[in-house]
């Protein structure tokens, strides 16, 4: 499987690169653009402020520009939080898109987004101050009625970006897991 991998507003940190080296273990090929530009964070804070100061309009098309020399393949788009929440963008857009495998978050749904049975995968914390009850419940219904195949997995008491080892809402336990039905996931595309 093809997969294009979105850094969370983090950056495109080690976290990231060694998610992709699993993935690519597991037999698939992965891009992992870099949509800071080499900048990375110590805080969501300070990633959040510089995202906010590229601005949306210019990390969705940095996202373009990296997907679209891959998108004939069928790709499968793939973010960790803030790169979960471009992945769907991408996805939704991209005909040839095999999948979406969103971890620790989610993102707005065009009115008129509309797909054909896409396979999508979401994992995210229970609590996540960054994805509520209501609005997963409101964006789960978004997604089914845009003709995606939703599957979610909640992982109690493990931190927003729990997936992380550099990080101090690292959970290995809710990490392990995670990879273990998000590469069944991948097989099954």
């Amino acid at each position: 499987m093809d997969i294009m991998l979105f850094h969370s507003t983090y950056g495109l940190r080690p976290a990231v690169r060694d998610a992709a080296d699993r993935l690519r273990a597991a037999g698939h090929e992965v891009w992992t653009p870099d949509l800071f530009e080499g900048r990375t964070f110590e805080t969501v804070e300070e990633g959040m402020a510089f995202k906010d100061e590229i601005g949306k309009d210019e990390l969705l098309k940095r996202a373009v520009l990296a997907a679209a020399p891959y998108s004939e393949r069928g790709l499968v788009y793939a973010g960790f939080s803030f790169g979960a929440a471009t992945a769907p963008t991408l996805a939704l857009g991209d005909e040839k898109a095999r999948g979406l495998l969103l971890l620790h978050g989610t993102s707005d749904i065009a009115e008129n987004a509309s797909v054909d049975e896409l396979p999508v995968q979401l994992h995210v914390a229970e609590p996540d101050p960054f994805e509520p009850d209501d609005w997963l419940t409101a964006w789960y219904l978004r997604m089914g009625r845009t003709g995606a195949e939703v599957e979610v997995y909640r992982y109690a008491g493990a931190g927003h970006l729990y997936t992380d080892p550099g990080l101090p809402d690292y959970d290995n336990e809710a990490a392990e897991a995670t990879w273990r039905v998000a590469l069944g996931f991948l097989d099954s595309l």
